[in-house]
C-alpha cells in the first residue's frame, strides 16, 4: 500500500514538473486544417462541425452548444448563412458556402493556462495511447466533463489530480511527452467537441478490474477500445 502510494506522488511530481515547449500555434493549425476537407451534411460529426458551430456563433447565426453533431439547430443555421449570403439554402454546407464564411478567429470553451492544456494533454496521452484521434479527444472530454459535474472537482488539474481515478498516474504512462496529435485533441475538446455526449466515466473492458461500480453507471457509447458512461 505505501508503496502504491509513493508511485502515485512520484508520478503526480513528475506530472506537474514536466513542461515542453510546444508551438500551441502549430496544434491550432493542425486541426484547423480538418475544416474544409469534406462537404458538412446533416448528421455528421466531428471537430469541423465544432469549427462549424464556433464560426456560425460568432456570426450569430447558431446560439447552440459546440458539441461537434450536425444537428438541427446547426441545420437552420447553415440555412440562415446560406440565404443571407446569396447561397443555395439546403442546410448543407459544401464548397460555396466555406468560400463564403470568414477567417474567425476559435476559442476556447473553457479560460486555462497553457500548462493546464499540457497537463490535459499528458493524461490523454497516458489513457488513449493507441487510440485514434476521437478516441483522444473523448478521454478530454471526460475530464472537461467531470469540471461541470458537482461530484468532481471544479478544474482541469483537481479533476486529473483526484486519487485513484486515472491509472496512467499510477503506472507514469502520462508522465510521458504528449506528441502534436494529443495536444490537438486537448484542444478540440477545450473548443467543445464531445463524442462521448456528456459522459464522467470511461473503461477499458479488455485490461479493467475493478468493474463493481459499472452497474450502477449508464451506458453512452462505445469509442475506440473505451466504453463511456454517465
Amino acid at each position: 500500500m505505501l508503496l502504491r502510494r509513493t508511485k502515485f506522488l512520484i508520478s503526480v511530481m513528475m506530472l506537474l514538473i514536466m513542461v515542453t515547449f510546444v508551438s500551441f500555434d502549430q496544434v491550432e493549425a493542425e486541426y484547423l486544417n480538418e475544416f474544409g476537407t469534406r462537404v458538412l451534411r446533416p448528421g455528421h460529426e466531428g471537430l469541423d462541425v465544432a469549427v462549424l458551430q464556433q464560426k456560425l456563433s460568432q456570426m450569430n447565426y447558431y446560439s447552440g452548444s459546440i458539441d461537434g453533431i450536425y444537428g438541427n439547430g446547426t441545420v437552420q443555421a447553415v440555412k440562415n448563412f446560406q440565404a443571407e449570403n446569396g447561397i443555395k439554402n439546403d442546410g448543407i454546407f459544401g464548397n460555396s458556402s466555406f468560400e463564403a464564411i470568414p477567417k474567425l478567429n476559435i476559442s476556447a470553451q473553457y479560460s486555462i493556462s497553457r500548462d493546464d492544456v499540457l497537463l490535459l494533454a499528458r493524461v490523454i496521452h497516458g489513457e488513449a495511447r493507441g487510440e485514434n484521434f476521437k478516441g483522444k479527444i473523448a478521454v478530454g472530454s471526460v475530464i472537461l466533463n467531470r469540471i461541470k459535474s458537482p461530484h468532481f472537482p471544479d478544474t482541469i488539474r483537481g479533476v486529473i489530480l483526484q486519487k485513484g481515478q486515472f491509472s496512467s498516474l499510477m503506472d507514469g504512462q502520462a508522465n510521458y511527452y504528449p506528441g502534436e496529435s494529443e495536444l490537438a485533441a486537448a484542444r478540440a475538446s477545450l473548443l467543445g467537441y464531445d463524442p462521448t455526449k456528456g459522459s464522467i466515466y470511461f473503461y477499458n473492458p479488455e485490461v479493467a478490474t475493478n468493474t463493481a461500480w459499472i452497474s450502477r453507471r449508464n451506458f453512452v457509447t462505445r469509442i475506440g477500445e473505451h466504453v463511456f458512461l454517465r
